[in-house]
């Protein structure tokens, strides 16, 4: 039976890219040698990281315009550490937006660093919604936000305008809408949600805000030897970088972040809306701050869990249920879902409904 794959990541990648990537793991480029094994150094994986930071550069509309593109390692996690190592001024401060888990591990890594302000929080409403009407200090180094919110499944959908650089952490909808890349100083974003494998990790900068920060930076952890190296500084993680290029070729086929935008937006209102309909169901994200990525919601009788549980199970669905710290339910659309998947998720969720709304009155 194919499997409908929700997982919030490692995640879904296409067809295509498993078939190539796995071809490329005997016999890279007809060279006889495996993706694998190759030097990193080669003319034949040179190449593939060479077009592959055109590709993401091209894609954000940010060629020409004084940004580098690197793959690196360590995760968004290692960019959290990385990202006030290279930008907050030593007698500075830096203002970040609390908008769930991986904003506040943000936050954290940042206070390692510095003055560090949060200029708002969802956290007392479980962050159920994206804050507004804040204040970013004009003197901060720079300002960090999360544009979208894997657990609690929200997802910003406009962003502040400010003369400070904007730092953003797009690691669940890099490359699913079309955005203003410009209006970001610097976006970072691990592979695998949208990109690729898990294993390296997208860091989108724009070199003119690089240098100055007045502290002494490790080389491993400092942007701008990474830029010189063109992300070769030490050995990148040759594999996840193929994939990342084999799903960005993909996506152009698809009409580029255009394109797959149209897709992900009629994923979201098929299953949003069944959500809404669904007496059986209820979201937890605030409606005008949903996230197209990631639907969360819960049971209305939370004693039906078993029973709703086996029958998605049975039509073959994988990865639906909600991150360890909430519970509840997630379905993680990414690029490559396709919308047949969330169509046999909404056909569950009807035929529960039918077989189980009598029950679920008779036990309230």
């Amino acid at each position: 039976m194919k499997k409908h794959n929700f997982s919030a990541g490692p995640c879904i990648l296409p067809q295509e890219v498993f078939e190539k990537s796995a071809q490329s793991v005997l016999n890279f480029n007809h060279s006889d040698l495996s993706i694998l094994e190759i030097s990193h150094r080669s003319k034949d994986f040179v190449a593939v990281m060479e077009e592959v930071r055109a590709l993401v550069l091209e894609f954000l509309g940010l060629e020409g315009k004084g940004y580098q593109a690197l793959f690196l390692q360590g995760g968004a996690s290692l960019e959290f550490l990385r990202v006030p190592y290279n930008l907050l001024n030593v007698d500075g401060k830096a203002a970040y937006l609390d908008t769930g888990t991986w904003a506040n591990n943000a936050i954290k890594e940042a206070k390692l660093f510095g003055e560090t302000v949060i200029v708002a929080s969802s956290k007392e409403e479980n962050y159920n919604h994206i804050p507004t009407n804040y204040t970013i200090p004009e003197d901060a180094s720079y300002f960090h936000c999360t544009s979208n919110n894997t657990i609690f499944g929200t997802q910003m959908k406009s962003f502040p305008k400010t003369a400070v650089p904007i730092v953003c952490d797009m690691s669940s909808d890099i490359f699913s809408r079309t955005l203003d890349f410009s209006q970001f100083d610097l976006i970072y974003a691990g592979a695998q949600k949208n990109m690729g494998a898990a294993g390296t990790t997208l860091v989108v900068v724009k070199e003119s805000i690089l240098g100055k920060s007045g502290r002494a930076i490790p080389s491993i952890l400092d942007y701008q030897k990474h830029i010189k190296a063109e992300s070769m500084y030490n050995t990148p993680a040759v594999f996840a970088v193929y994939t990342c290029l084999l799903t960005l070729q993909w996506l152009k086929k698809q009409g580029g972040i255009a394109g797959i935008e149209k897709i992900n937006e009629a994923k979201a209102s098929l299953l949003y809306n069944e959500i809404d309909r669904n007496t059986m169901f209820r979201g937890t994200a605030v409606k005008a701050d949903r996230s197209i990525m990631n639907a969360t919601f819960l049971l209305e009788n939370p004693e039906l869990q078993e029973s709703f549980d086996k029958m998605w199970k049975e039509a073959g669905i994988s990865g639906l249920t909600g991150h360890r710290s909430v519970g509840g339910y997630r379905a993680s659309m990414y690029n490559a879902l396709p919308l047949e998947s969330v169509q046999v998720l909404v056909d569950v969720m009807k035929e529960f409904e039918t077989l189980y709304s009598t029950q679920s009155q008779l036990a309230e």
